[in-house]
């Protein structure tokens, strides 16, 4: 007998139509966010041996996402609720207006375009400025 799932909108399907995308737990970083956070939540991840929250489709139906807890240990899925109505963690509570860099970078004059250096392509033994050939 198949594994079953109860999809909030197709109700009881085979697990064999659902794609499971990943752990539904750690947080997208915000912009900005200093490289060891973005190695954290790309590359880090707990093995958990027991109930966890995971992101699945439901690729051969209604492709909605699902928020699915399911126990790593026996595979029974507990919970299945609709990856849109899932309440999120809250991110930072605000972020800063400008950090220091990006002041720099604001304040930094723009480069003037007769200072730019001009991009050449060489045609059969010829060199061309990008400006002269119209591109």
């Amino acid at each position: 007998m198949a594994s079953l799932i109860t999809c909030p909108h197709c109700g009881i399907r085979p697990k064999e139509e659902f794609s499971i995308r990943g752990d539904a737990g750690p947080m997208r970083p915000a912009v900005g966010a200093a490289p060891e956070a973005w190695h954290a939540y790309v590359n880090l991840r707990d093995n958990v041996r027991g109930v966890m929250r995971e992101h699945w489709q439901h690729t051969g139906g209604c492709r909605r996402w699902l928020v699915v807890e399911r126990d790593t240990f026996s595979h029974d899925v507990l919970v299945v609720s609709d990856a849109s109505k899932t309440p999120v963690q809250a991110q930072a509570a605000a972020k800063p207006a400008a950090s220091k860099a990006a002041a720099g970078k604001a304040a930094a004059k723009p480069v003037e375009a007769a200072a730019r250096p001009t991009a050449t392509r060489t045609t059969k033994g010829k060199t061309k400025s990008m400006k002269d050939t119209g591109q």
